[in-house]
């Protein structure tokens, strides 16, 4: 049975966190002082501790950081929980920057504090082993179905995310556009005790400000002019399942903060409605951007970095992990030659070490549109180099004729839109700001096209 120490010189906070952790199976011990709480650490096996902030009429925190300071120099370990008010959410940040391993704001729930003990020894439970086990290993253990590759620096990736994704940990993805991060979050999810709960992915880039509550949380009949019927937000569809925020670099500043609250408090309001609701969500998020240093510009809220990445996954790009290339090239291959009816056609072995040569700044997503484009123009049954050549550097030398539109009655309207579509997420190759400005529409617009043509980008 693990052991949890309670630190705090409020006797009733000691009396009712004991009982919320003993009914949840943990051996409790308290302490009322920082020199209480460390006698209890050098004479007893102690696997977490919960600690206040203050132990004295001081409200500076420093008491608390002092504390947590001391016993990550004497036990390091050992996670460390911090306990807070809101409105002095600062220090938190300040003990997660020191090592603390979470943080909770008063007032809590038993639910908060549950989940927070259970992520904390989780976590320290996974171990610093630093072996790293081959791709065959890591399939028997995990499912990564949909992860291609075996480069060193993907497989040491894949262990790590093996083992994070079976505790309740948020974990925030980071990489160029186009390195994977969605196909990530998608093994999260799949190697965790909620693979059969929702997964639920919300696009934040394409979320403007003004609907992000509706979004988000939900709005009920009448909650605004066009509110003609109650709706679900993200966060009620992915109850007891994974959240995926991607983009979340793009998130206004002001919707940060509700954004904060429901990851901090797990409840929300729906608009329309003053009454709370209780969710159960793990958390995954991806973003492109450097957040920290977002957070120096004052473009991202620092108490919301430390609450997304308790786990940070940083993928390579492309021109990293070049021996991956013929892998991705050929499970592309087969994907595409399903899609346009070539299930024979091949990839000559120069071809290969031709895309293995290219930088790629678009990394996966590029190469995949790279190969999609050779599948649709070769005339071969094997792939060369002139087929990649001819698909990424063919542009349109002559003028085009005055009527290049498709006969009458060959197609509809939206058969239009979508194709033309799909040829501008070729042309640009997945960029989706290029994409929504060559197609005069807004990048909110264009996903909401997407979505409605199941196309994914």
């Amino acid at each position: 049975m693990q052991t949890i120490l309670i630190v705090d010189d409020d006797s009733s906070v000691l009396l009712s966190l004991g009982l919320v952790l003993k009914q949840a199976g943990y051996t409790t011990r308290t302490a009322k002082s920082p020199v209480e709480a460390l006698n209890w650490l050098k004479k007893e096996k102690i696997d977490l501790v919960l600690q206040d902030m203050n132990f004295s009429r001081q409200t500076t925190g420093n008491e608390g950081l002092a504390l947590l300071h001391e016993i990550k120099d004497l036990f390091p370990h050992i996670p460390v929980i911090l306990i807070t008010s809101w409105g002095t959410i600062s220090l938190a940040v300040s003990g997660m920057q020191a090592g603390a391993a979470d943080f909770i704001t008063k007032p809590w729930t038993n639910e908060q504090i549950i989940h927070s003990v259970k992520t904390a020894l989780g976590l320290a439970a996974l171990g610093t082993s630093t072996a790293v086990l081959t791709r065959d290993e890591l399939d028997k253990q995990y499912d990564f179905t949909g992860v291609v590759g075996k480069d060193p620096k993907l497989l040491q990736l894949l262990q790590i995310l093996g083992r994070v994704s079976a505790t309740d940990a948020s974990v925030l993805i980071t990489g160029e556009s186009g390195t994977g991060k969605e196909v990530i979050a998608d093994a999260i999810h799949k190697n965790s005790v909620r693979k059969n709960r929702p997964l639920v992915k919300v696009n934040l880039g394409s979320i403007p400000s003004t609907l992000f509550e509706s979004e988000l949380f939900g709005h009920v009949k009448g909650a605004f002019t066009d509110a003609r019927n109650d709706r679900k937000g993200r966060f009620e569809e992915a109850h007891t399942g994974t959240i995926f925020l991607d983009e979340i670099g793009d998130l206004d500043f002001s919707c940060q903060v509700k954004l904060l609250r429901v990851l901090q408090e797990r409840t929300f309001e729906v608009v329309g409605s003053n009454k709370s609701r209780h969710v159960d969500v793990r958390v995954v998020s991806a973003t492109n951007k450097n957040l920290l240093e977002m957070i120096s510009r004052e473009e991202f809220r620092e108490d919301l970095y430390y609450r997304l990445n308790l786990i940070t996954v940083h993928l390579p790009a492309l021109r990293e992990r070049r021996e991956d290339i013929p892998l991705l090239a050929q499970h592309f291959l087969q994907q595409a030659a399903k899609t346009y009816r070539r299930e024979k056609l091949t990839i000559s072995e120069q071809a290969l070490r031709w895309l293995q040569a290219k930088n790629f700044p678009g990394n996966i997503r590029e190469l995949k549109h790279t190969i999609e484009r050779a599948v649709i123009m070769a005339s071969g049954q094997s792939l060369q180099v002139e087929d990649f050549s001819l698909a990424t550097a063919m542009q349109p030398t002559t003028v085009a004729p005055k009527d290049t539109l498709p006969e009458v009655g060959s197609m509809s309207l939206e058969d239009m839109e979508k194709a033309m579509i799909l040829k501008t997420i070729t042309h640009h190759g997945g960029n989706i700001t290029k994409i929504a400005e060559s197609l005069g529409m807004s990048r909110f617009a264009l996903y909401r096209r997407l979505e409605k043509y199941g196309i994914r980008v």
